[in-house]
């Protein structure tokens, strides 16, 4: 599902952000990826998301070697990603179902598709009441809620979080938190970026340890007391 192979990563500055990271990630799991400032966390994740190409080794996703494709194709890479943020990054002049519409319209689904996925995925959210409000209209939770609604209205097989909780009180965290782990469940592959200590130490997932672009610990029922 995701086959990461020796990745190094050195930017511009001669900062080596990764050295020679190898991680496999199997259809259908829960991975946290935690580490503190300066781990190399951010950096896997745009590699993940091809907003950064790898110095050296090679990262296959759902079959795809993305060190090989051509710009051109990285949009129906992404297809295969769902991206949650922590700011959200919703647009401010539409609404909740004009946003999640967006993702759909993106891929040119049917109308017919759209008026019947979008209405099913807000619901699974806990915002069919909602889809009429605009962003500034939403609490932060609804809002990462409404980010989450598109980021899984394509059904894509991998979801990628990015501290989605960074931003929410503690009982809204738990809140995303519970609707990730019922996604994966259904199948989804996910894997979270998150510093939120207590959610990785309650949840007892997979947990990829980073310190100074080099994985530490990988642990199969782990918590972020582990990084100690």
């Amino acid at each position: 599902m995701i086959s990461i192979e020796n990745v190094r990563k050195v930017y511009p500055n001669g900062s080596e952000a990764l050295k020679g990271v190898s991680i496999h990630i199997e259809r259908g799991e829960f991975v946290f990826i935690v580490g503190s400032s300066g781990s190399g966390k951010s950096t896997l994740i745009k590699l993940l998301l091809k907003e950064l190409d790898p110095t050296s080794g090679r990262i296959v996703i759902n079959n795809i070697d993305t060190t090989k494709i051509l710009r051109k194709d990285i949009p129906y890479l992404r297809r295969n990603l769902g991206v949650v943020f922590q700011d959200f990054r919703l647009l401010q002049n539409k609404t909740v179902y004009e946003n999640v519409a967006f993702a759909m319209r993106v891929i040119e689904a049917p109308s017919k598709a759209i008026r019947r996925n979008v209405p099913t995925v807000l619901s699974l959210v806990g915002l069919h009441n909602k889809m009429k409000a605009y962003p500034n209209q939403l609490s932060g939770g609804e809002q990462q809620r409404t980010a989450l609604a598109r980021a899984i209205v394509n059904k894509p097989p991998i979801l990628i979080a990015d501290e989605p909780t960074g931003n929410l009180d503690p009982e809204t965290a738990w809140g995303i938190m519970n609707l990730l782990e019922d996604i994966n469940r259904q199948g989804t592959t996910v894997v979270v970026a998150t510093h939120a200590k207590d959610i990785v130490d309650a949840m007892q997932k997979r947990v990829i340890t980073l310190r100074k672009g080099v994985i530490i610990r990988d642990v199969e029922k782990g918590g972020y007391s582990d990084e100690a």
